[in-house]
């Protein structure tokens, strides 16, 4: 059995553990670089991963953003530090002959959630600092020609909504996101003012954060209801940070309960966690 040395990428952390035979151990972690420079992601890569190359047979890697040709390159750049795109793969070569292996965030967390779910068509939705999907149908999991596949925080949820970072107005992640949930309680409690202070305004019953919190669940509940109609999904995995939050999935049922039965699909709790994207990138590797 082979030792996978699995890593994660996110917006505000870079999490990296050991696989093998299933089994998560030597578990690390830094903060993901908030600069635009290349340089601070290539010191924060170098830095986690060197004490553990000497017991992996394989780099696995999950990382935000749309993963083409080992090149990491972001829709919405602030969700990796401001980088607009990212030569992973060439700079992970330049410290390490181990072969390795990338994958989107979303759909290695997909990957992951998949493997316990008794259906051939199933999204995994992940609301954290971004929006993002990933998509299995017919048991196969979609990253299509451009592996943009599942970027689904980037479909219109308002026309005239807020400004995305992907230069568009009114995405979905321009609502629901933990950023623009944060963003829209600054004009409430100020500028120092994140998703967390919201969510826990709202769980505080505060009509302000309460409001905040509806339209986002209100956002993936209308997302969800386009994908299911549309791809005839039969589950939906709700992570991230976002989406775990305490009442947050109820919030989501609701609104899609107002609907008609067929936009209705059957929403889960994500069974992994945090550990998502490292299982599921594992796993793929393995295909």
């Amino acid at each position: 059995m082979k030792t996978c040395l699995a890593v994660d990428i996110g917006g505000t952390k870079i999490a990296a553990t050991l696989i093998r035979d299933g089994v998560l151990t030597r578990r690390m972690q830094v903060k993901t670089p908030a600069s635009s420079k290349a340089v601070a992601l290539d010191g924060a890569l170098k830095e986690l991963l060197s004490p553990l190359l000497s017991d992996a047979d394989y780099i696995a890697i999950a990382s935000t953003g749309i993963i083409h040709n080992g090149i990491i390159s972001a829709l919405n750049p602030s969700n990796l530090g401001g980088l607009k795109s990212y030569p992973l793969k060439s700079s992970i070569e330049k410290f390490s002959s181990l072969p390795v292996f990338i994958l989107n965030d979303a759909q290695a967390a997909t990957w992951a959630e998949f493997q316990h779910c008794q259906v051939q068509n199933m999204a995994f939705i992940t609301i954290s600092t971004g929006v993002g999907a990933g998509i299995v149908i017919n048991n196969k999991l979609l990253t299509g020609y451009r592996s943009i596949a599942g970027h689904a925080g980037h479909m219109l949820a308002d026309p005239n909504g807020p400004m995305c970072g992907c230069g568009r107005k009114g995405c979905v992640e321009s609502i629901a996101s933990g950023t623009a949930i944060g963003n829209a309680g600054k004009s409430f409690w100020g500028e120092s003012c994140d998703g967390k202070m919201v969510m826990q305004k709202c769980q505080e019953n505060d009509p302000r954060g309460i409001e905040i919190i509806e339209r986002s669940a209100q956002t993936i509940a209308n997302m969800i209801a386009d994908l299911s109609i549309s791809l005839d999904i039969e589950v939906f995995k709700i992570g991230g940070s976002v989406g775990l939050a305490s009442g947050y999935i109820g919030r989501i049922q609701n609104h899609l309960s107002t609907m008609p039965a067929a936009f209705h699909s059957e929403i889960q709790r994500a069974e992994y966690g945090a550990d998502a994207g490292l299982v599921g990138v594992s796993l793929w590797a393995q295909e």
